[in-house]
């Protein structure tokens, strides 16, 4: 019995092979390491919220400017301080009284969503038939297709304006509208988004008997409701911010878009660089909330767009 006792205290005392497996010392090397990986990662990082800060403030700058400049007094207004001082709404009641904002901005909004709507309805279906489809020339047709965003505005802006005038829609919202119909970005999104849809959910509906207005409807567009509200959004803003163009359909008329309002205020008999910067500053505000509220689809949509 003395004996056996002995030998279980033996067995007892020694180390088992557990405790020889784990020494107690890893998670010091560990934390060591994780030390180490960031002392090392720590410069990069630095270099890298350094670049980011440079670009943000190089983005903004011209925004701040823009509101410095509207908040400054009139005579003023050309003043390069960095802060403006006294402050003034002077340019403001000069934009208030001297152009109908209001109408404009909503005259402008109009045009805007009806742009936006018309481009996304027709990128939806063309994304679709290019991404579901197969046909002979496709990848040719759609080559054909993107390179017409390539062609700059300048060459097709004649043959337009003589369309539309032909049209009879000079002076109004429609002549703004019907040539930006169709946007190549928003076929070209659209159709990165369809490609990285499952193919599965696709023949299943088929096998269920569904025709391609169904899948379209039913399957495919619920579940791209990221990109489709990001692509809606940039159409939208693109739109607000065209210039070129509501300026050459309405050059006989000075209350119809915000854009036109803003360049009244730069004539032969002087140019009111406050007025113009005010003016420009009420314009901005409705793009800005939409971006607010609405800007983590944007993110997500270039997100799910590199997705497979």
């Amino acid at each position: 019995m003395a004996f056996v006792s002995v030998a279980d205290a033996a067995i007892a005392s020694r180390p088992s092979s557990a405790s020889l497996a784990l020494p107690s010392s890893s998670p010091t090397r560990d934390a060591q390491a994780r030390s180490a990986r960031h002392a090392r990662a720590l410069p990069m990082r630095i270099v890298g919220h350094v670049v980011l800060a440079v670009v943000a403030l190089a983005a903004i700058l011209p925004v701040y400017w823009m509101f410095a400049t509207a908040f400054r007094r009139p005579v003023d207004a050309t003043a390069q301080t960095p802060f403006p001082w006294p402050l003034s709404l002077d340019n403001f009641s000069t934009v208030w009284h001297e152009i109908p904002i209001l109408s404009m901005i909503g005259n402008t909004f109009m045009m805007s969503f009806a742009v936006a709507a018309c481009q996304l309805v027709i990128a939806v279906l063309a994304a679709y038939g290019f991404a579901m489809w197969q046909f002979p020339g496709r990848s040719l047709l759609f080559l054909m297709f993107i390179g017409s965003w390539l062609v700059p505005f300048q060459v097709t802006m004649i043959p337009n304006y003589v369309l539309i005038s032909q049209l009879g829609l000079l002076g109004t919202i429609g002549g703004v509208i019907v040539p930006n119909l169709c946007s190549a970005f928003g076929v070209m999104l659209l159709r990165q988004h369809m490609q990285a849809f499952p193919r599965e959910l696709i023949d299943a509906a088929h096998m269920d008997g569904r025709n391609n207005w169904s899948i379209l409807i039913r399957v495919v567009l619920p579940n791209m409701r990221a990109g489709l509200a990001a692509l809606g959004i940039m159409l939208f803003i693109e739109a607000w911010n065209n210039y070129l163009w509501p300026s050459l359909i309405f050059q006989h008329q000075s209350n119809a878009l915000i854009q036109i309002g803003i360049r009244s205020f730069l004539g032969a008999e002087g140019d009111n660089w406050g007025a113009v910067m005010a003016a420009a500053g009420l314009a901005c505000l409705p793009i800005f909330l939409i971006y607010i509220l609405l800007q983590r689809h944007i993110v997500d949509a270039f997100v799910r767009s590199g997705l497979r």
